[in-house]
């Protein structure tokens, strides 16, 4: 599948390699443009090549969004049209600055995001897990103890490509609900937020 993703970050450059790994082509990018990512991409290896959020975009059958949340309107976003979008991004006030429909919990960052990017199949994942964790925590499936990772989203078949890319690259996916209700159970100051559960341990607290 081809696979592409912008920002390079923690969770963007964590999972370009994951999935490389897991045989994938992936096309990652960042906001100072790809003559900054040559090292990241010598170090992923084949199958990965840098470029631009526009043509990252219009690369990747699943394209992931992993910037900070308050810059997400300046993504190209004719290039999405028709894509399944992975949201990674988390809503931190003090670095983003204050959303007010945020702030009143009318909506979630997510919602918003997809909103934006009208057009694009949007699911909420990989927010609730740190780097070193999804770095190094991957498990063959079946195995006791795999970590699972939730999502959110409100397009079942996104959903699916979705959970079977986590799968590949060593965790279990727990589909909890829709953006707006399923979003706000691992969304930031959440009982779900920054912890490790089993996918019986997300299941028992309640999936959408």
């Amino acid at each position: 599948m081809r696979i592409g993703i912008i920002g390079s970050g923690n969770i963007g450059g964590t999972l370009a390699r994951l999935l490389a790994q897991a045989g994938h082509q992936v096309a990652v990018s960042n906001s100072r443009g790809p003559e900054t990512l040559q090292e990241l991409v010598a170090e992923l290896g084949e199958g990965v090549h840098a470029t631009t959020p526009k043509e990252a975009a219009r690369f990747g059958e699943v394209v992931v969004v992993s910037i900070p949340f308050g810059r997400y309107r300046e993504l190209p976003v004719e290039a999405f049209a028709g894509k399944v979008v992975i949201d990674t991004n988390n809503y931190y006030p003090g670095r983003d600055g204050n959303f007010e429909e945020l702030d009143a919990d009318r909506s979630t960052g997510t919602e918003l995001l997809a909103g934006f990017l009208l057009g694009a199949r949007v699911v909420k994942a990989f927010n609730a897990i740190n780097r070193k964790s999804l770095d190094e925590l991957g498990r063959p499936a079946g195995e006791e103890g795999r970590v699972a990772i939730p999502i959110a989203g409100d397009d079942s078949d996104a959903k699916r490509v979705v959970a079977e890319l986590i799968d590949q690259i060593g965790f279990d996916p727990v589909d909890m609900g829709g953006l707006a209700q399923g979003g706000r159970k691992f969304q930031v100051g959440s009982s779900l937020y920054g912890k490790l559960h089993t996918a019986e341990e997300l299941t028992a607290q309640g999936t959408g």
